[in-house]
């Protein structure tokens, strides 16, 4: 994560992050999404804190090939001002599978 922020940051705007990386710790893709409310310096492209992170993390050799339709799904969920709205209501895990579940992700 630390060489692929190296290269950019993640930080996509609207306070918002999506870091993402393969790597040999996990052996399927793997999500998880985190908010700090406060926000985090982060050098995101809009120069705010970030809120809402994303972390995305994928084997080197994935079968299931999800990795790249799932950070495009998540950055394309991430435009919409309506669902950066329903991120601040999140305070659980349970709101934030519910808020999933509803939008169909």
């Amino acid at each position: 994560l630390k060489k692929r922020e190296k290269l950019g940051s993640t930080g996509i705007g609207k306070g918002v992050a999506i870091p993402h990386c393969r790597s040999l710790v996990v052996n399927r893709l793997m999500m998880a999404f985190g908010k700090k409310d406060k926000g985090v310096e982060f050098e995101a492209i809009d120069g705010k804190p970030v809120r809402y992170f994303f972390l995305i993390i994928a084997p080197p050799l994935e079968i299931s090939n999800l990795y790249l339709p799932v950070l495009g799904r998540v950055a394309q969920f991430c435009k919409d001002n309506k669902n950066i709205k329903r991120l601040e209501e999140i305070d659980t895990s349970k709101d934030f599978i519910a808020m999933l579940e509803e939008i169909e992700v």
